[in-house]
């Protein structure tokens, strides 16, 4: 582990309607979590009538993994753009 620091490079929340928002915070980390390849902290989530309806994380040793429809499931990550597009995609189909 070398002594750099993590740097927040996102905080945001949008809100989509009087039931629904979403939030995303991204970190840039100086060495990769356990359980994870690239060196992002991530959580994206969509939250409707109150409960976390999806969210993608990468909690240290459980590596990159989304929450949905009641079920935890490994992700491949492969960048940021796609970590995102694929969240969207996902929040679009549950909020349709």
């Amino acid at each position: 582990m070398n002594n750099m620091k993590a740097i927040l490079l996102q905080k945001y929340r949008e809100v989509l309607s009087d039931e629904a928002f979403y939030e995303i915070v991204l970190w840039h980390l100086p060495d990769p979590m356990p359980g994870s390849e690239h060196r992002y902290k991530y959580r994206l989530a969509l939250v409707v009538r109150g409960d976390c309806v999806l969210r993608y994380d990468n909690e240290r040793g459980k590596g990159d993994h989304r929450h949905i429809n009641g079920r935890e499931e490994p992700i491949a990550f492969t960048d940021l753009k796609a970590l995102l597009r694929s969240f969207r995609d996902d929040m679009e189909r549950i909020m349709t």
